[in-house]
């Protein structure tokens, strides 16, 4: 049994820490957060220290990046893997994912979804309660799937993109790097990188 050192005491680490602890590969979760020492808690569990405590380790925990920017999240990761760290993959106990699909370090899939055969998902990942990611999709590292989001068949997501929740995108679409997905959008097209879209179906009102 083992501890998990959690980045980012927010709403989204509470509900990280929830999945590790639902696996029972760790016994408990700690966190560490810049808002420390003025807080000390997030949920039931004990915010430790801040990240420069936590790079100051000399025995360095398995750790995993509870944070919701994707860019950030993601930065964060490579400092931890360039200073030596073991970054954790977290599955909830109630996600199916398929034996064929791969899930690369300091991913979290949450309670409810579904990752189907051949699928792959990048580091860093978040595939939210109850998103579904269809056969033989590619996930590139950072990106978000929201809750009750639907990905098809064949569809690739760039780097840090972010797709919103309870929207959908049709079998075999590429989304480009740092799109934003809108709530309830209805992806049928190619998006190219950089653009949000929202509606359905989806249109880009930024770019």
């Amino acid at each position: 049994m083992k501890t998990l050192a959690i980045v980012g005491a927010s709403g989204h680490g509470k509900v990280v820490a929830d999945a590790a602890l639902s696996t029972g590969l760790w016994h408990e979760v700690v966190f560490y957060d810049d808002a420390w020492p003025a807080k000390t808690k997030n949920g039931s569990s004990d915010v430790i220290g801040n990240t420069q405590s936590l790079f100051g380790l000399h025995e360095k925990p398995e750790v995993i990046v509870a944070i919701g920017n994707n860019k950030i999240r993601l930065a964060k990761q490579r400092e931890l893997l360039s200073a030596g760290f073991n970054l954790a993959t977290v599955v909830h106990l109630s996600a199916i994912v398929s034996r064929s699909a791969i899930i690369k370090a300091g991913t979290v899939v949450m309670a409810g979804a579904v990752i189907n055969a051949d699928v792959v998902v990048g580091a860093a990942c978040i595939v939210n309660s109850n998103a579904v990611v269809e056969h033989d999709c590619i996930l590139g590292d950072a990106v978000h799937i929201s809750p009750g989001a639907g990905l098809a068949g064949g569809v690739v997501v760039g780097e840090s993109s972010w797709v919103g929740i309870g929207a959908s995108v049709i079998q075999l679409k590429r989304i480009g790097k740092n799109v934003m997905v809108g709530a309830g959008a209805a992806v049928v097209n190619d998006l190219p990188d950089g653009v949000t879209v929202v509606g359905v179906p989806a249109k880009i009102i930024k770019s």
